[in-house]
């Protein structure tokens, strides 16, 4: 059976593109229909040295999915993907590259259900963005680093990685007062040993996720359907969500996606508490 992946941000290049149009091939000839599946989750000794996109693998519907390293191969770097399967419990996080309107909606949602999230945030959505930085601090959320400027940091030297999360850093005190929790969530989702290892060393927690679906596309949003039939179904016990503060949908089912977890039993936790 081949298991699907769910990728958390954009592939690049040529070979990106022809790893894809073979992935589509794959999955027309096998009757899974189209979307992104891969046979199996790469080694994990050849993921995490050379540098590779976060993936999931996913079992029945309300399972925890299997990640492209295991959760004990994380920790060793202080860093997490998923939380316990013992309890219904969820930890919502965004990713905030810029803004264009639907940041509000979101934290409205938040508020009325009186859900802690965590948002990942870049320079640009820092400087353009003061006052709702101010508001997520407010009403209780986490400020987190998804570095300066978002870029590949497969390859990245410590010197230059350390400047990238100290200018969101740097920024987030001037903006705030407040120093910024040390939490990481690497750009594109993509990492190796080394960058982990400088994450951790700087005394950051670095988050993956272990739910996601394709909304950062502003230009082809989701449909309302569409989003709840990826949220819904695969969502499971100690979830680390990843949704994008861009997108439209999100800003529009947020209140109604809560709402609907909440039915089906789930709890919102904070990152802090994963351990």
């Amino acid at each position: 059976m081949i298991k699907k992946i769910l990728k958390g941000e954009r592939g690049s290049g040529l070979k990106g593109i022809l790893f894809i149009i073979g992935i589509f091939a794959i999955a027309f000839f096998a009757g899974e229909g189209v979307g992104l599946v891969k046979e199996k989750v790469l080694p994990a000794s050849n993921v995490i040295e050379n540098g590779e996109n976060w993936g999931l693998g996913f079992g029945e519907s309300g399972t925890q999915p299997t990640g492209t390293e295991s959760p004990e191969v994380m920790k060793k770097y202080n860093a997490f993907y998923i939380g316990s399967g013992d309890k219904k419990e969820i930890y919502l996080t965004f990713d905030c590259g810029y803004e264009n309107g639907n940041t509000p909606a979101i934290l409205d949602a938040l508020k009325k259900h009186k859900v802690k999230a965590t948002f990942f945030v870049v320079g640009h959505f820092l400087k353009e963005n003061e006052d709702l930085v101010k508001r997520m601090v407010k009403e209780g959320h986490t400020v987190g680093n998804h570095t300066y400027n978002h870029p590949n940091i497969i390859g990245m030297d410590k010197e230059k990685f350390s400047n990238e999360v100290g200018q969101v850093e740097e920024l987030y005190k001037s903006i705030t007062g407040k120093n910024m929790t040390k939490y990481y969530r690497p750009p594109q989702g993509k990492y190796n040993t080394d960058n982990l290892k400088m994450a951790q060393e700087m005394g950051y927690k670095t988050f993956f996720w272990s739910l996601a679906y394709v909304d950062w596309n502003k230009d082809s949003q989701p449909t309302k359907e569409e989003a709840f039939d990826k949220l819904l179904s695969r969502i499971h016990p100690g979830a680390i969500v990843l949704l994008h503060n861009t997108s439209k949908t999100n800003g529009e089912i947020l209140d109604e996606l809560l709402s609907k977890w909440e039915e089906m039993g789930y709890t919102f936790g904070v990152l802090k508490n994963l351990k």
